[in-house]
């Protein structure tokens, strides 16, 4: 049964670490896409006097964000899960303890900040006289 529980814990660590490349992927192409069409408002913002590392931290913020609230969904998707194979298999034994929630989250948001670095140095990049001409 170790062996078995073993074997389960590495599939289930590969597809999870699988999923938050996919994820950071996802995130960051969201954050692309939110670069390019807020364009004249990061020109606009870098016109009026913001710095670059404001822009910066304004993207990095918003993909921390993104991805935190796709790790509250994981988490509460495991953990319904969990409750139903307590209920199915009570000697089953599965819990979501404190630090797995720490994890997750933490993971969730580096994730968050690897995904939102790229999306973030181009928008703190942005020429403002471009970015206000930008159609």
């Amino acid at each position: 049964v170790n062996n078995i529980m073993d074997t389960l814990t590495f599939a289930l660590g590969a597809i999870a670490a699988i999923s938050l490349l996919v994820g950071g992927i996802g995130i960051m192409n969201i954050m692309l896409v939110s670069v390019r069409e807020r364009t004249r408002e990061i020109g606009v913002r870098r016109a009026m006097g913001a710095r670059k590392r404001d822009i910066m931290l304004q993207f990095l913020v918003e993909s921390v964000v993104v991805s935190m609230i796709g790790g509250a969904l994981g988490l509460l998707f495991g953990w319904v899960i969990i409750a139903i194979a307590q209920r199915v298999e009570p000697d089953l034994p599965v819990a979501l303890s404190a630090w797995n929630v720490f994890m997750a989250l933490g993971f969730s948001a580096l994730v968050g900040v690897l995904s939102g670095v790229l999306p973030a140095v181009r928008a703190a990049e942005l020429d403002p006289v471009e970015a206000l001409r930008f159609e």
